[in-house]
Formats: structure tokens, sequence, C-alpha cells
């Protein structure tokens, strides 16, 4: 570490003087060389005539005063300046102390920065024009580095990058690391001390309350705070609650109704949840104005009911809950400018400009346990692949990622041989096994049977690319699946450190019993996408990113046909009896 110290504070010294050079360079050319005449077009812009002849927008302004007075208007006549560019920095221009570097896939600024030993800043300042961020296969100006003097980012260990102004008693109540234990982990704080947009690596298991973004902890965004004054919102509620097929003078009758899990019980305790959070939002200054409508699950009622109501009075709509009825709705043109968010159902709904999915898709769950499974198997250890007759076509992708891989496929009846598990996993190496399956009894005879196989001297873990909620049967153990460390993605997580004894005590006073997942759901999104258009008045965008709640996460993103999809999700890990969310 002496050496990387060593060179990290001459490449520190040699930075003012490369960038005053550079700077020279570039002040040298304050005057233009020539002009180029332009005549303007209809529809034209500043910013499109700025890019059209690489200049600034500010150097169109200097030498054509007349636009800050009128504007720029068709036919008027411009002087463009036209600047001796600069020759491109390239490997043999650069002092001895520095290099080019080639931007390769997944790579960020803070990545680098750690690697070199100098701070994000510094980065920028080497190479300006990534202020907005790295593109693959760009070259860029780095310290000059050997191997052994570069850092390795380690996957047993998260990252921080220091804020303007922290220091070493703000990071222990931030994140609960001491500086003796900081310092012992980054041996540059001894001799440079903390400085803004330094990289810290941290031990895994302390993140504070920050969230773990590739690798790097960040703040979580939180839209509970800062509301703008006077915020107002109108929401739209559509739920089966199928009141019509209650006899409320049936006490008994209502009695067993409202006792099972049917679409009367699911929309009463989603209400519930929204009810909550409505509350919440008015006890943060924001005033919601809740309209409620009673599908009864019945397309045709659904459609007049609209048609006698002024429902395009609403900010947002959620519901239907059924996706065929959301369907119907999203098409009709009083809500075809409204936001309607698809609340429950994991089934996908059609895809329209105003159209939010909220339920993470399944298709985009494999998508990121595919990514996880890349850098959690390789072919060191020995890998399992088992697949059901309804997921050969995952089983291929899996065989294609990892053709090192042995597969086992189910016997007609649905089980595994016993005798064939065994034969299959290995005491030398980790046993790795990707099971494919949503059959609850082929779930439970695997799962227990790789169980029987763990041992002090066999180790095995379970992973799925998709979990089904065929997992939630009581039939499958929990503790087996403790003992298998199963790993999957999940849309939704229920911590109970997050959901707060006041907020248990509230539902059950308001409610009479503890809240169920549907009312969760209903508290989340409804808290969600209230607080999302106080804020910035639509769903989707980045100064709104990933929000989280009791059990859900929400981050909206453009689908890649329209309307919008939520690409949030937890990767999670049996622990033992407990579920925990691990590092992605």
């Amino acid at each position: 570490m002496g050496i990387i110290n060593t060179v990290f504070m001459s490449t520190k010294q040699l930075l003012f003087s490369f960038l005053f050079f550079f700077t020279l360079s570039l002040s040298a050319q304050v005057e233009p060389i020539s002009f180029i005449s332009h005549r303007v077009k209809k529809k034209e812009t500043l910013y499109g005539l700025a890019r059209k002849y690489d200049v600034q927008i500010e150097q169109i302004y200097k030498y054509n005063p007349l636009i800050k007075k009128i504007g720029l208007k068709k036919r008027m006549l411009l002087q463009i300046p036209v600047y001796l560019k600069p020759k491109p920095t390239t490997k043999a221009s650069l002092p001895d102390t520095l290099s080019m570097y080639l931007v390769k896939p997944k790579e960020t600024k803070w990545r680098l920065a750690y690697r070199y030993g100098i701070t994000v800043q510094e980065l920028e300042q080497y190479n300006p024009e990534i202020a907005s961020g790295l593109k693959i296969g760009q070259e860029i100006i780095v310290p000059k580095r050997s191997e052994a003097e570069t850092l390795a980012l380690e996957k047993e260990f998260n990252y921080y990058k220091v804020k303007p102004k922290e220091g070493f008693y703000g990071l222990e109540k931030k994140l609960g690391v001491v500086a003796s234990d900081l310092i012992a982990l980054n041996p540059l704080l001894k001799t440079n001390g903390l400085q803004a947009g330094m990289i810290l690596k941290i031990p895994l298991g302390l993140t504070g309350d920050l969230k773990i973004d590739d690798d790097l902890l960040v703040e979580k965004n939180n839209l509970l705070d800062s509301i703008p004054p006077d915020s107002k919102v109108t929401l739209g509620l559509l739920l089966p609650f199928k009141s019509n097929q209650i006899e409320f003078d049936s006490i008994q009758d209502t009695e067993t109704k409202l006792k099972t899990r049917n679409l009367h019980t699911i929309a009463l305790d989603f209400y519930s949840g929204a009810v909550m959070a409505v509350e919440e939002a008015a006890s943060l200054g924001v005033e919601v104005v809740l309209n409620v409508l009673d599908t009864q699950n019945d397309k045709q009622y659904l459609k007049s009911k609209l048609d006698s109501l002024n429902w395009s009075d609403n900010d947002l709509v959620i519901g239907p809950m059924i996706p065929s009825n959301f369907d119907i709705l999203s098409l009709q043109d009083s809500l075809k400018l409204i936001p309607m968010i698809a609340p429950l159902s994991s089934n996908p709904v059609i895809n329209r400009p105003n159209v939010y999915q909220s339920i993470t898709a399944p298709e985009l769950l494999r998508e990121k346990m595919f990514d996880y499974l890349d850098t959690a198997i390789d072919s060191t250890q020995n890998v399992l692949v088992i697949a059901d007759s309804l997921n050969y076509e995952i089983e291929e992708k899996l065989l294609n990622r990892y053709p090192f891989a042995q597969v086992l496929r189910p016997e007609p009846g649905g089980y595994v041989v016993p005798d064939l598990i065994d034969s299959l996993l290995v005491d030398s190496l980790t046993n790795k096994v990707v099971f494919e399956s949503q059959n609850l009894g082929l779930i439970a005879s695997v799962t227990s049977l790789l169980n029987s196989q763990v041992s002090k001297d066999r180790d095995v873990q379970l992973f799925t690319t998709y979990r089904s909620n065929a997992y939630d049967n009581s039939n499958i153990s929990k503790k087996q699946l403790g003992n298998l460390r199963f790993t999957f993605t999940a849309g939704t997580f229920s911590d109970e450190s997050k959901r707060t004894r006041a907020f248990d005590s509230l539902y059950l006073s308001s409610f009479g019993d503890l809240p169920k997942r549907e009312a969760l759901r209903g508290y989340d999104l409804t808290l969600d996408v209230i607080l999302r258009w106080a804020h910035k008045k639509q769903l989707s965008s980045d100064a709104l990113g990933e929000t989280e709640y009791i059990e859900s996460r929400f981050d909206y993103v453009p689908h890649k046909d329209q309307g919008y999809q939520n690409r949030a999700y937890f990767l999670l890990e049996h622990q033992g009896y407990e579920l925990s969310e691990i590092k992605k």
C-alpha cells in the first residue's frame, strides 16, 4: 500500500500542472478563427444550432446579441463562430504519470475512482467530458498504475462515496463503522484524510439506513420529506367489493363471506390500506380527495358507471384490480390521459401510454436473477439444473449460460429419484442447484431431498429464477429452505422491522385486526402514488427514483412498447429461519 500512497500523492501534485496546461490550450481559443452565416429555419432552436455547429449557446449569443432582445426568429441571419479545435489527447501526449483507459461495460465513475486511488471529482477533472456519465468504449485519462497498484473491488464489502464536509463522526452515525475500522480498511485515509468524492470500503453488514445500488451505498429516496405546500391529489380507486352480492340483512351470510379469502375480502383489505395511506398523506400536508367505485367485477356495469360519473376529474386512478377489467377501462376516452395504475395482479395488462404496471413483472425478476447467477456461479463449482417440462425453455437458457452444468429432469410422475440426486452432488466442490418448477408437489419433494444431502462435508445451495406462490404453502419447510440458503428475486418483501408498532396499533384500532398483505399493498401503493404526484405531478421521473415502504418498492420506467413498468425488486435469501435481503 505504501507504493500506492506515494504514486497517489505524486499524481495529485501533477494533476494541477496537467490541468493548467489543458486549460491554457482551451483559453487560447477565446477568439474564433472565422464565422459561418446561418439563416434560421422554422422550428430551429439555439440548442439544435449549438449541437449542429459544435459551439456553446453562450458563444452564439455573444456574436448575435439581438437574440437576447427579441428571441430567435425565423429568417434571422446569424453569425456562427468557428474555433480552432484542440488536438485530441493521446497516449503519446500524456505525462508519464497518466495513461489512457478504455471504459468497459458496467463500469462507473466511482468504481474507476476507487480502483485508481483518486476521488470522483479528480477523475472528472482529468476528463471533463464524463461529467454527465461514462460511455462504453470511451477513452479516458487515469493515473498510471501497475496491476499490483490498482485496488480491486471485493464482493465481501460495500462501498461509500464521501460527501462534502463529512467527517468520521458523521460516518459512524450514518453507517455504524468507527474511524479505526475505516482506516484499517482504507489505508489512504492515513495519508490523505477524508476527502469529498473519496470511495471507502465498508464492512458488508454495516449499511445504516442506506440502500445498496450496484455495491455502492446511497441514500434512499424519501418522498415523505419536503412536500410542496398546498399539495392536493384527487385519486380514483376502483375495487371489486361486489357489495351487490352481500345480503346485509343476513348477518350469518355476511360473516361467512367475509371470513374466506375472496374478491370481497381482498378488495376490503386493499381499501383499508389505501385509507391508512390517505390519512398518512393528510398528516404530511397533502390534501387527498378519494373517489371510490365498486366495480362489482362486472365490465358492463363498470362502463355504464363511468359514463354517468365524471372520472376525468381524477389526477390518478388505481384499479380496476382484475386485468381484463383494467384493460377495458384504460381504453376509455375519458381516462386515456389519466395515469392508471394496475394494483395487484402479476398477470400482464395491455400497455398503453397512461398505464403503470405496479407489480414487478416475472420476466424482469427472472432477468435480474440471471444477472445475479452470473456472479454466483462459475465452472469451479458443481452446478445442477433441475427443471420440469413446463420450464425446458429456462433450462436451455441456463445451459447456454453455464454449459458446464449437469441436468436432472424429473420423472413423468412429478418426482426425482433420490439416488440420482445423491450421485450428482459431490463433497469436494460447492454444489449450486438451480431449480425451475411451480408445481407444489415437486417443490416439496426436491427441497426435502436436497436438504437431506446437506452436511458438514457437502455444501448445497438452492436457487430459482422465478419463485411462485407455491413456496408459501405450509408443506414447504422454511427450515429446509434456510439450510439450503434458497435464493431468489421478488417484487415484495415482508420485513417486520419496517412495520412499526404504531402502524399496527392504528390499523388494529381502525379495522379490528392486524393488516394482511393486501392491506399493506394498498397502503404502500396508494401512499407512493400520492407522494409522487404531490412532488412532481407525474409517477415516472429520474428525480423521484426508487421508493420503498413497508413491503414494496417502486421505480417506474418506460416499457419497451408503451406505458410504464415497475422495475424495483428484492434479492432474498433464506438464512436459518429468517428471510433476508442480500447484496445484488
